[in-house]
């Protein structure tokens, strides 16, 4: 089985309390069918971009900067591992993440190593 990471893109600011609310219990509804398959790894919500500190390499040290690597009017939101037979099952679990969240999710495989 392969691994694949399904990404949540979601655009700057905070719900709601009732809309965020709403949106946890369906990705309650939806990762109890990804475990109930055997897809399940893990799951990880991040905080917000302005919590991010960058750390890059330059002229034989580190440079450290405050803020996500990129600025945009969207960020990755938080990401979920899952293992699928194919790509195809992977694109069904993230399709019904797409439905739960109202975000677009990127799926990528991961390398096998």
């Amino acid at each position: 089985m392969t691994q694949y990471l399904l990404t949540v893109y979601q655009p700057d600011g905070v719900l709601p309390a009732d809309a965020l609310a709403e949106v946890i219990g369906r990705l309650q509804v939806w990762q109890d069918e990804v475990r109930k398959a055997g897809g399940w790894v893990f799951s990880l919500g991040l905080h917000p971009p302005g919590t991010a500190t960058v750390v890059r390499p330059k002229d034989g040290d580190v440079l450290l900067t405050d803020g996500p690597y990129v600025e945009g009017k969207e960020h990755i939101g938080g990401y979920t591992l899952v293992e699928a037979p194919d790509l195809d099952v992977a694109l069904g679990w993230a399709r019904g993440l797409a439905l739960a969240t109202g975000l677009p999710i990127e799926v990528r495989p991961a390398q096998e190593g």
